[in-house]
């Protein structure tokens, strides 16, 4: 099913943060999920992903995750996060309960059927994305998303230059973060949006590309070369996103924690040192029927 495009709306745009979880596990092999590995005291590489979607000025942030992992990292999360610039602007009274921006969490599980067979980590960020279309979809066409921005919990770059960019990405084009001309095309973990027609290319694309359990003669494939999606880079899933006269920021620093070398080297860097979890990353919930907001 292909996604539309949301109605032109000049008041609003709907910008859904995409993180991508379910993937193959790295090399850590730790009792926890990769995702959980710790940045600084008391924070977590999910939650960086977390605050950068929310830096950014997602509406909406889509956590896309196997159901045996979600209820930990729940408990870490919550069910929201508050907009990052409320606390850019200075004065405590911004700060206040009434004036606080939620941004709901949503936790989507990988579809049964792709399990094991082409859940790799750019299509978590695909099953991601058509999930939060057909879910807004429902709800009314005004709230259709207009971009997705995707964010790794693999790749840490500085929170600030996204903040600071809210404009240069929640724009028509698409966006995309690099280091040294790299980006995500390069097998990189860095953050960039698509859009509608984007997602339908690169859905289109892996899907040609992977192998089934038999081949187009009916017969077998070895264990070894059965549903080699799962396997797929961030590159290849990708390729088809249109980055010719995307917005591009160049961030000044960036760490992959996606295996133990590149986590070493985030943890001995100079800017690990900057590194602390912010105030207004907190556990909050909704408040359940009949208890006291206090």
């Amino acid at each position: 099913m292909q996604i539309d495009q949301p109605p032109a709306n000049l008041k609003a745009f709907h910008l859904a943060g995409i993180i991508p979880v379910a993937g193959q596990k790295l090399d850590y092999n730790f009792p926890w999920h990769d995702s959980l590995m710790p940045l600084a005291p008391n924070y977590l590489a999910i939650e960086h992903a977390v605050l950068e979607c929310a830096n950014a000025g997602c509406e909406t942030i889509w956590i896309v995750c196997h159901n045996d992992m979600q209820p930990l990292i729940r408990h870490r999360l919550g069910d929201w996060v508050q907009d990052a610039a409320v606390f850019e602007r200075g004065s405590r009274e911004w700060r206040t309960q009434q004036n606080q921006r939620e941004i709901p969490l949503f936790y989507v599980p990988i579809h049964p059927k792709d399990r094991g067979r082409r859940d790799c980590l750019g299509w978590s960020v695909l099953y991601g994305t058509i999930t939060a279309y057909h879910i807004n979809r429902k709800l009314s066409k005004w709230v259709i998303p207009d971009k997705y921005f995707i964010s790794f919990p693999y790749g840490i770059t500085p929170l600030d230059i996204i903040r600071k960019n809210r404009n240069l990405i929640s724009a028509k084009k698409n966006f995309c973060l690099t280091y040294r001309g790299q980006n995500v095309k390069n097998n990189k973990y860095l953050s960039f949006t698509y859009d509608g027609p984007d997602f339908q290319r690169c859905r289109r694309n892996l899907r040609q590309q992977q192998t089934h359990e038999r081949d187009e003669n009916h017969k077998r494939l070895p264990l070894h070369e059965r549903w080699d999606a799962r396997w797929f880079p961030l590159d290849q899933v990708f390729e088809p996103v249109d980055f010719e006269e995307a917005n591009t920021l160049e961030t000044p620093w960036f760490y992959e924690i996606n295996n133990w070398e590149g986590y070493c080297d985030f943890l001995s860097s100079e800017e690990r040192k900057e590194f602390e979890k912010p105030e207004y990353m907190k556990y909050r919930e909704w408040n359940p029927v009949g208890e006291d907001n206090e």
